[in-house]
This record gives structure tokens, C-alpha cells and sequence, in this order.
């Protein structure tokens, strides 16, 4: 296929990066580094960024100005047959003036560590706040109104992002031309079984059947859910587990190899360009 300049792949690449945890307002994962400098060099390289992530409760609000977006807020989110209220906050990433927003509900993001308890132990309603965050941060670019070209997802907690869309949300215009990336590291809950998941992580009448592809002899891996439903996978690190590999060869996804470097910014840029360039005919 012949790559045909157009005015739409002249102007600035809309790129959206949801991310479950991001320097400066969570410190000391890979993933948080990452988050941080990806989109402070995609800023400088015609891209016009937007960012969302889990208002956790360690996220000082004062220090990083953190204000309510009431245009956006007031939405209710489904987690297992229960509503939740979705709050959406919103500063500007400190060097820069790109936006992130911060979806916040008191029931799962008020705590002040993460994912695990002071003692190490895994959130027993990980998934639920997962579920959450990946349904709320879908409705939240609805309601921007703003489309996409790449949204790039990093990490376990925002995996069920490339599934909704390819599944629920395939026919919203919103993302009808969105590229989906899915930045693979190793870590993930390993007390979430599947039943759990095949149960609580439904969406608009979604076929359970779909979650299948999530399932493992252990119960649920939500790397599979995001391999199978993404256009491009990159591998943050160089020692993950090689069913990984052979699960992006299986579905032949475009795949980086892209450890943290120097130029991985520019790396990833010509990545997004490469999955763009296959919406672009002849």
C-alpha cells in the first residue's frame, strides 16, 4: 500500500494516552516515567496531546492544582450492576501546557496506595476499579467530542480499553479511525479469576463469550484482552514472559521492541505513524 500525503496527515497527529500511573502525580514504576516523557516529546513533534489516568488518593490536589471539570463530571459509571459517580479533574503536566485529566470516584480511588495495601496484598476489588477507569475514561473522549488517531494505553489497568472499543464501541464515530496501542509490561493481579471477570467487566450488552479470550488455566490474564483487540503492541521490557510474543504472532500484530532509551520518544512516534499509515488508501 502506497502512503498518499493528505491534509489530514499534515496537521498535528491527535494522540490520546491513558495511563494508570504518571510522574510526577505517582513516582517510581517504569510506566510512570514513561507517561511522563512520552508526551512532553510528542508535545514537540506535532502531536496534539491529551492524557487520563485514576485520581488516586496519593495524588496531592494543591500541588499539582488539581480543579474539577463540571462540563465532564456528573456522569455515572456500571460496575456490576451498580452505579458509581465519575468525577474528572483536570492540570496541566508541570513543562508543559498538556492537559490531564484525573478520573476520580471516592469508592475506589480515595486510598492512598495503588493497586496493593501497605502490607503488599492486591486490592480485592482491583478488577471493579479497573472496570471503572476503562469505562469512564471511554465515556470521558465521548464526551470531549475530540477523535482520536492513536489512543495509546499503558499498563494492566487500562487493558480492557482496546476490548470495549473493538467490541461496545466499534460503531461510535468517535473512534472509528483510532489506532489502539497497548504498551506490555510484566506486572498484573494474579487474584483476579476469570468467572470474575466474565461477570463483572461487561459492558452495553456485551457476549461474555468475548472474555474468552482473557482466559488462562490461572484464571484471567488481561494482557491477552488487550493483545487480541490492539493494532500495536510494544514491549516496554525485555524479559517478558515469551507467551507474549507468540500471542502477538499468533494475531500477527505490529510489535516494538522498545526498552526505555534515549530515543524511544522518536521510537514510538514512528510507530503511531506506521499503524496510521494503513487508514490511508490509495
Amino acid at each position: 500500500m502506497r502512503f498518499v500525503p493528505t491534509n489530514q496527515s499534515m496537521s498535528k497527529k491527535k494522540v490520546l494516552i491513558i495511563a494508570q500511573e504518571m510522574e510526577p502525580y505517582t513516582e517510581g514504576s517504569l510506566l510512570a516515567q514513561l507517561a511522563n516523557k512520552l508526551p512532553l516529546y510528542l508535545n514537540t513533534n506535532d502531536c496534539e496531546i491529551r492524557i487520563l489516568m485514576p485520581r488516586f488518593g496519593s495524588v496531592n490536589e494543591r500541588r499539582h492544582r488539581l480543579h474539577e471539570v463540571v462540563r465532564l463530571s456528573g456522569m455515572n459509571i456500571i460496575v456490576n450492576d451498580d452505579d458509581y459517580p465519575l468525577i474528572i479533574k483536570v492540570a496541566s503536566l508541570p513543562g508543559s501546557r498538556i492537559q490531564v485529566y484525573f478520573l476520580d470516584n471516592d469508592d475506589f480511588f480515595k486510598r492512598k496506595f495503588l493497586f496493593e495495601n501497605e502490607e503488599g496484598v492486591e486490592f480485592a476489588d482491583n478488577l471493579e476499579r479497573s472496570v471503572f477507569f476503562c469505562k469512564g475514561a471511554i465515556e470521558t473522549v465521548r464526551k470531549f467530542g475530540w477523535a482520536p488517531e492513536i489512543i495509546h494505553c499503558h499498563g494492566w489497568f487500562t487493558a480492557l480499553i482496546p476490548l470495549y472499543i473493538r467490541t461496545a464501541y466499534k460503531q461510535d464515530p468517535v473512534f472509528q479511525n483510532s489506532k489502539l496501542v497497548y504498551s506490555l509490561v510484566k506486572n498484573q493481579p494474579v487474584n483476579i479469576s476469570f468467572e470474575d471477570l466474565r461477570t463483572k467487566a461487561l459492558i452495553n450488552n456485551m457476549d461474555s463469550a468475548i472474555m474468552l479470550d482473557a482466559k488462562t488455566d490461572l484464571g484471567a490474564d488481561l494482557h491477552r484482552a488487550a493483545i487480541k483487540n490492539s493494532d500495536g503492541i510494544i514491549f516496554v521490557e525485555g524479559d517478558l514472559p515469551e507467551q507474549y510474543y507468540q500471542y502477538v504472532e499468533t494475531f500477527d500484530k505490529k510489535k516494538l521492541d522498545a526498552p526505555v532509551t534515549e530515543n524511544f520518544g522518536k521510537d514510538y512516534l514512528n510507530f503511531y505513524e506506521l499503524l496510521m499509515a494503513e487508514n490511508i488508501s490509495e
